[in-house]
């Protein structure tokens, strides 16, 4: 069971400018110390004031360049030294976590293969146990919530309490129009169960290609997200990686500039009473269909004895396939998506089988 998490609200981190978005900018990986600074005078003039770069780079196949390694915090010190933004790049491992300390990196986050580790994320809560270190968490790579607030979890209670994550979407065998399927669902129910938890999206390795990047940081703002990470890289066309989805800082200020920030509330008196009457039209609803949930789980139930007295299956394939084809084809007639239609109706569908087998198990 997911333990409540102890955070301490992200507007006392002192790193990020308000109002929101908050955004984070920077190269995919530190190649030179001139790009590295020319990248980040660029942002800085933006007004952004939190740099990501990173250190080392998890790559699939060997030989791809896997980040410059340790001397690379070192040109993130001159950042700090010469713009005076705050720096931040991504651990793996607890030895990163403490090189990182040694050269006062101002936040870290764990990326989306090291997420899906217990183990390595483990280690490095250890590793920042007693420290004040803010740490963001990627999603795993797959989509798999209660593994995303396991670490989180496990950071917690090492006593991390500026504590945070970036959706960055989930690896998948399908051929989507992005690197990576969103599957915002997943990040808007984690939103909901901590609220309070600083909540980042990262268009640049979901869209995977910088034609994505402004709707999908526009979907992402428009859930209620808290802010973005974002490549940005002086010289795109020469990256070292991911050279395809990063935008030069001159392109990063085009498109902050196009994004619609939406607020959480209104103080419009027609708006907050209007809002409420279809709040509470929602409502009554929502109440009638429990009432023709549990009618249809009443039928399901008689079948299932029914069934059982005369020695029948419960699952019925043919007759189902028939089912959701023909609510397929009536929710399209009302303007509802297939997906939801079926995702609905196979919830259903399984609740019955469940309740017919526990008439079956009796006795």
């Amino acid at each position: 069971m997911a333990r409540q998490l102890d955070i301490i609200p992200v507007e006392e981190w002192g790193f990020f400018t308000l109002p929101k978005p908050m955004v984070i900018a920077g190269p995919c990986s530190a190649e030179t110390e001139e790009q590295v600074m020319e990248t980040a005078k660029g942002l800085r003039a933006l007004g952004i004031n939190m740099f990501r770069a990173g250190i080392w780079k998890p790559r699939t196949h060997p030989g791809c360049f896997e980040g410059i390694g340790t001397q690379g915090l070192r040109w993130l010190q001159r950042v700090k030294q010469e713009t005076g933004l705050k720096v931040c790049t991504e651990v793996a491992n607890e030895k990163h976590v403490y090189e990182c300390l040694k050269y006062g990196i101002d936040m870290v986050w764990v990326g989306a293969r090291t997420t899906a580790n217990p183990f390595m994320v483990q280690e490095i809560a250890n590793a920042l146990r007693d420290t004040d270190m803010p740490v963001l968490v990627k999603n795993p790579v797959n989509p798999d919530l209660d593994l995303w607030i396991g670490a989180l979890e496990r950071l917690n209670m090492a006593g991390i309490k500026k504590l945070g994550v970036i959706h960055r979407g989930f690896t998948s065998f399908r051929k989507l129009k992005y690197r990576n399927d969103p599957g915002w669902k997943i990040a808007v129910e984690l939103r909901t169960r901590y609220p309070e938890l600083p909540f980042f999206a990262d268009p640049s390795h979901m869209g995977g290609a910088r034609g994505f990047i402004l709707e999908l940081s526009q979907r992402a703002l428009d859930l209620g997200l808290d802010g973005l990470m974002i490549e940005s890289h002086c010289n795109p066309e020469c990256a070292l990686s991911d050279a395809s989805q990063q935008l030069t800082p001159d392109q990063l200020h085009e498109l902050l500039g196009e994004i619609r920030v939406r607020e959480k509330q209104s103080d419009d008196k027609d708006f907050t009473e209007n809002l409420q009457q279809l709040r509470a039209n929602i409502d009554v609803i929502d109440e009638e269909l429990l009432k023709l949930l549990q009618s249809r789980m009443d039928i399901s139930r008689q079948i299932g004895e029914y069934k059982k007295a005369h020695n029948v299956a419960i699952v019925q394939a043919q007759r189902w396939d028939e089912i959701l084809d023909e609510m397929v084809k009536q929710g399209a007639a009302h303007g509802l998506p297939e997906e939801f239609v079926a995702a609905v109706y196979n919830a259903i569908h399984t609740a019955s089988v469940q309740a017919q087998n526990e008439i079956l198990e009796k006795d």
